[in-house]
């Protein structure tokens, strides 16, 4: 990246009296925000601490990006014909490493770019049917598109934004040719359209609080429909809580489908279990009802997605047994299944220190009931919010199964919770310095009673970067997993694999985990709610251009030993590389088995600490144990400030032009007027190229000064052997 932009992206990112957790490089936008398969796309990036940009890279093999020569902001990106449709992430390789993820959109339909602005009736953009339009949305105003439609073709009107990182929370409306509306969604959801006539139709955009700039982009896609099927939409990046979908195996089309009307009990859709359905919640105040024949003493698991496939809904499932009376029938409540509660206390307001401000839980369902008696009985599904929405592609999934014990994990870099109580909600991607270390929790949603313990582990890492799980503990749902870059890593990518190993009866099987970040960096969570989502891949890089300001490390690299209730002393070495504010710092215990730990003071510049286990207060079994330590400090950090020689260089060589056009112009003042004009102006532009330079030169010295930066601290792994205890000695 030249220094001029460099310079710029300084100036750009916002100063703090003290910064929290040190700068990492983060992808804001990416202009435009998706391509069709088949193409090639010129991409335009912005981002923060992005200097020394080599490459942009992609969740997708299928999608491969090359530098615009003289613009290291701008890439060409070549998707591939077979390109799957979909999301898939974007990140930047940068001096600091990999950066965070931004969306980049696959489809089949054909894309523009709206070039200028459109915010009256009068310049609405033309869009054909059939295509995608990329644009920014304007602040204060409205956005129109004209586009030509035959009479009875169903058309699916979709605008998608907050599936695709955006800040915008759009608004659409339909209007004829004259602008007035004839259809109108606030929710963000699209529009579905079969037009009375052929001819000339309008469509309106705008953000709910008419809010815009360039975090404020759209894809605004028009398409036909088939009346008999789902409403097309375009792909949606996934919330975190969709980690728990969909259950091994499952295929990707349902056996069966719902069949409608199946409203009332006479109307009861006759199932046999197990089963494996797809409905919708439509029309409005859409109850689905279904009746099975089960005997006494079977348990049945059932599980409905639907919040989990990017669905602003709430399932609720009532199974009900159904006996024939004289008087028609009798109906007695056998379970309500509801919610899928997060595997964690989760933050109560998104940013608080009671909890992270990620959420694995979901309003979808997944619990159990048991028969009683042989005889019929109904479960009936519905959407807890869906009494007056009318929208067909409010869709389902339900699974009806015998108990199928298994689990599915999420990881998501820990936070920091700062003295106030306030969370900063920062996207935080694995880009690790030398001598660094990232703590990651890790969660597990456990599925139709699976309670064991939960090994995790990652591979396909750099050079140089090792990771070491701290298992999740029978029956618990939280575990961790450190990342750890030796102090002499060289510079590296890779795409890492994150997994999770368990015995589930007596067979062992691996499970994916899904990697969860924030969208967007939150530096102020009382201003703005955060937004995490699941992520596409587990992309981990090490710079070698700076180095961790504190190393916590074993002084001896070894696996250590000692009896269940033995006190066992370990040797810290540590390596300071920054001043710290404070006398000491302290760490706590993370592991499973270890959060009781006392926390462990160590005086500031200590070149040596200890760490001494109670394994009889800690209750430590016999086993291997893996655990860390993590707490947070505060250190002085210089940014970048390798950029200073360059930046004096530039500007020495900024005077020395300045200093030669002078002397021209003042020799050619008084002897030749044309040549003294063309050295005037040739100074004239000296001395902007000067200034310039000048304000380079400060906006970089600025960012190398000292800053006082909190941060997470995260010590080597400590590994344990426990070994039974000694027999005791036989009284005399």
């Amino acid at each position: 990246m030249t220094l001029r932009v460099l310079c710029l992206l300084l100036l750009a990112a916002p100063a703090f009296a003290q910064q929290v957790t040190l700068p990492l490089p983060r992808l804001l936008t990416l202009q435009p925000m998706g391509g069709q398969a088949g193409s090639t796309v010129e991409v335009t990036l912005t981002g923060e601490h992005l200097e020394e940009v080599q490459a942009l890279v992609f969740s997708s093999p299928h999608l491969q990006a090359r530098p615009v020569p003289g613009n290291e902001n701008k890439f060409l990106v070549d998707i591939a014909a077979d390109a799957p449709a979909g999301v898939h992430d974007a990140r930047v390789l940068c001096r600091l490493g990999v950066s965070s993820a931004r969306a980049f959109s696959v489809g089949p339909l054909s894309e523009i770019i709206r070039a200028k602005p459109n915010n009256s009736l009068e310049t609405a953009l033309e869009l054909k049917v059939g295509s995608v339009c990329n644009a920014t949305m304007t602040r204060r105003a409205v956005d129109y598109y004209r586009f030509q439609a035959a009479k009875d073709r169903l058309l699916v009107i979709d605008c998608a934004a907050v599936g695709l990182d955006s800040r915008l929370t759009p608004v659409l409306a339909l209007a004829d040719a004259e602008g007035r509306d004839l259809k109108v969604n606030r929710t963000g959801g699209p529009l579905d359209f079969t037009p009375p006539a052929d001819g000339t139709y309008v469509i309106k955009v705008h953000d709910l609080t008419y809010q815009g700039g360039e975090r404020h982009f759209y894809r605004l896609a028009v398409q036909e429909a088939a009346t008999d099927a789902t409403p097309p939409v375009q792909a949606r990046t996934q919330t975190v809580s969709a980690m728990s979908w969909p259950p091994v195996g499952l295929p990707e089309r349902a056996a069966l489908a719902e069949n409608e009307p199946n409203h009332t009990a006479s109307e009861a859709q006759k199932i046999t279990l197990p089963c494996d359905l797809a409905g919708s919640f439509f029309p409005a105040a859409d109850v689905d009802t279904y009746e099975f024949a089960a005997k006494k003493g079977e348990v049945w698991w059932v599980e409905v997605a639907s919040e989990r496939l990017g669905l602003n809904t709430d399932p609720f499932v009532l199974v009900q047994q159904v006996e024939k009376t004289a008087d028609g029938e009798k109906l007695t409540d056998v379970a309500e299944l509801h919610d899928i509660a997060p595997p964690m206390k989760v933050s109560s307001n998104g940013y608080s220190y009671d909890g992270p401000p990620y959420n694995a839980g979901s309003p979808d369902v997944n619990g159990s009931f048991e028969i009683k008696a042989d005889g019929t009985y109904r479960l009936q599904v519905r959407d807890l919010f869906g009494g007056t929405r009318n929208e067909p592609g409010n869709i389902y999934r339900l699974v009806i199964r015998r108990a199928a014990p298994d689990f599915s994990l999420a990881a998501w870099a820990v936070h920091m919770t700062l003295r106030n109580g306030d969370r900063a909600a920062l996207s935080k991607p694995a880009a690790l310095r030398r001598g660094d270390a990232r703590l990651f929790e890790v969660v597990v949603q456990r599925r139709d009673g699976f309670d064991g313990p939960i090994e995790i582990e990652a591979d396909n890492l750099p050079p140089g970067v090792r990771a070491t799980g701290l298992r999740i503990g029978k029956g618990k749902s939280v575990g961790h997993l450190v990342l750890t870059a030796d102090v002499n890593a060289p510079r590296g990518f890779s795409q890492a694999q994150l997994r999770g190993h368990a015995v589930i009866g007596n067979a062992e099987v691996s499970r994916p985990c899904r990697l969860a970040s924030m969208e967007w960096p939150v530096k102020d969570a009382k201003q703005e709610i955060p937004a995490p989502r699941l992520l596409a891949d587990f992309p981990v890089s090490v710079t070698d251009s700076e180095e961790a300001p504190l190393t916590v490390a074993l002084a001896e690299d070894k696996v250590f030993e000692a009896r269940a209730g033995e006190t066992l002393k370990i040797p810290l070495r540590l390596t300071w590389r920054n001043d710290f504010t404070g006398a000491t710092i302290k760490l706590k215990g993370q592991g499973d088995g270890f959060t009781a730990l006392k926390e462990l003071e160590i005086p500031i510049k200590a070149e040596t600490a200890e760490l001494v286990l109670d394994l009889a207060a800690l209750k430590t079994t016999p086993g291997e144990h893996t655990l860390a330590l993590y707490g947070s400090a505060v250190s002085k950090y210089r940014y970048n400030p390798a950029a200073l020689p360059l930046a004096e260089a530039e500007q020495k060589k900024a005077e020395e032009r300045l200093a030669a056009a002078a002397a021209a112009a003042q020799q050619l003042a008084a002897t030749d007027a044309a040549a003294a004009k063309t050295a005037a102006e040739k100074q004239k532009q000296a001395e902007a190229a000067m200034a310039a330079a000048a304000s380079r030169m400060k906006a970089v010295s600025s960012a190398a000064e000292p800053k006082d930066t909190v941060d997470i601290l995260v010590s080597q792994p400590i590994r344990l052997r426990v070994l039974e205890a000694a027999p005791a000695t036989a009284a005399k």
